[in-house]
């Protein structure tokens, strides 16, 4: 199996306002109700198992923190599904919930290239039911010791086999927000963070982070969390 990244970029009309903070819930349960009309992928959606895709926010951003009525906004969404991607492409310029309704959607293939980092749109979660937000509890170690079993476990998951661990996956992390950043859920606001990652120059980092263009980094990516984008090294 060839592992490979596709992303929607996909238009959207409101039909209410939103304001910023319910921003990705609002997405979520478009994406959601889209998948409920499909009894497997509905089994996939319930399911507690990786999601295989990620989204990222309204474009352009309003600075007012309010997404108006009537306005047309931009999101992307990744997948490394590709029955995903096919049934997105089909379905969701044609979806509409009381908030929003589908208008166009373009799809592509991100290209196989070397990354030499990635940053995230969105914040970054670990969650943890123990202690909450990492910063309280864990070293910047462990929270890159985290990002890094996280990936792995996706990768293992997408790819159906077990990789060996003992590799350099970045060479980098650096945290770019000055203090957390709220993300929404459920009504509750959870902790998180933005961060610029280096990536290792060898195949299974590249691969990795290949990958996590497509799933997100962190958790709780279905949810528009972990969304990162990338810089390709210059040859």
């Amino acid at each position: 199996m060839k592992l490979q990244v596709f992303e929607l970029d996909l238009k959207l009309f409101l039909l209410k306002n939103i304001e910023h903070e319910n921003v990705y819930a609002k997405i979520s349960y478009f994406i959601d109700s889209a998948l409920a009309k499909d009894y497997q992928l509905l089994n996939l959606h319930n399911s507690n198992m990786f999601k295989y895709y990620v989204f990222n926010t309204f474009y352009p951003i309003e600075k007012e923190q309010l997404y108006k009525k009537d306005n047309i906004y931009a999101i992307q969404i990744r997948t490394v599904n590709v029955n995903l991607a096919k049934y997105f492409n089909s379905v969701l310029k044609n979806h509409y919930t009381e908030d929003m309704k589908g208008l166009t959607i373009d799809i592509r293939s991100i290209p196989r290239k070397y990354i030499d980092y990635f940053y995230s749109l969105t914040p970054i979660l670990l969650k943890n039911s123990d202690f909450g937000y990492w910063r309280d509890n864990l070293s910047v170690i462990d929270f890159e010791r985290r990002i890094k079993e996280n990936l792995i476990k996706k990768y293992n998951n997408v790819m159906n086999l077990k990789i060996e661990e003992n590799f350099e996956l970045f060479t980098s992390l650096e945290i770019t927000n000055q203090k957390p950043i709220a993300f929404t859920y459920k009504s509750k606001k959870i902790l998180g963070d933005k961060v610029k990652i280096n990536i290792s120059n060898n195949d299974k980092a590249q691969e990795l982070a290949y990958m996590a263009l497509g799933t997100g980094i962190g958790e709780m990516n279905a949810r528009g969390a972990g969304y990162v984008n990338y810089k390709w090294v210059k040859r």
